[in-house]
């Protein structure tokens, strides 16, 4: 009875994953439909746009999940440790392919680069996100996810302090000289607005 024959959207992700541990496959379920398309998103970004590659970590993330709820260490923001794990999925997957890079993505963005960026404002755009991804591609494993939390996942700088167990200057720090870099290499494109300081709390 009780929670678990009631609507469990409206519960918190840790009380969630206190459910996921006591065997509560609808929590699980929650917690799934809650995540899935935050993390194939940023899987998809860390992993050379490889859509199906994104989608066999996805899988392998939550079949961990389910497998071992009480990995999960309830001290921490569930949100905050499931970005570590897919963090850390990464990582061992760039071990895995270090000398297949992201090549060819990067050989055909590049073969595109300039008829787009005469076809007007909206393509400009286009060939500005497709130099960018080239050049996330080139920087350290731990600039690029930091980047990819703040820019694309919205994550406050709390959030990717916690995942990543460092201070939050260390965050903007990073933010900070992972920019500069990016604004050197694409200085065509002044990707100024990305430098601006995150309002307070974010």
């Amino acid at each position: 009875m009780g929670l678990f024959n009631t609507d469990l959207g409206g519960l918190g992700d840790e009380r969630l994953m206190e459910l996921v541990v006591r065997g509560n496959e609808r929590a699980f379920a929650t917690l799934y439909d809650r995540y899935q398309r935050k993390l194939l998103s940023y899987f998809h970004r860390m992993l050379w746009n490889d859509r199906e590659r994104a989608q066999d970590f996805l899988q392998d993330l939550f079949t961990k999940l389910a497998q071992q709820p009480a990995s999960y260490n309830p001290d921490r923001p569930f949100s905050t440790w499931l970005y570590s794990v897919a963090n850390n999925m990464c990582k061992n997957e760039y071990r895995r392919q270090a000398v297949r890079t992201a090549a060819a993505p990067l050989l055909k963005a590049s073969a595109n680069h300039t008829a787009q960026a005469v076809e007007g404002t909206a393509l400009d755009h286009e060939a500005f996100n497709r130099r960018l991804e080239e050049e996330l591609e080139k920087l350290e494993p731990d600039q690029k996810a930091t980047f990819v939390m703040r820019h694309y996942e919205d994550m406050a700088i709390k959030e990717i302090a916690a995942v990543f167990g460092i201070s939050e200057g260390t965050v903007k720090s990073r933010l900070f000289y992972t920019v500069k870099k990016l604004a050197a290499k694409l200085p065509e494109f002044n990707p100024q607005p990305q430098t601006q300081a995150p309002a307070p709390g974010r």
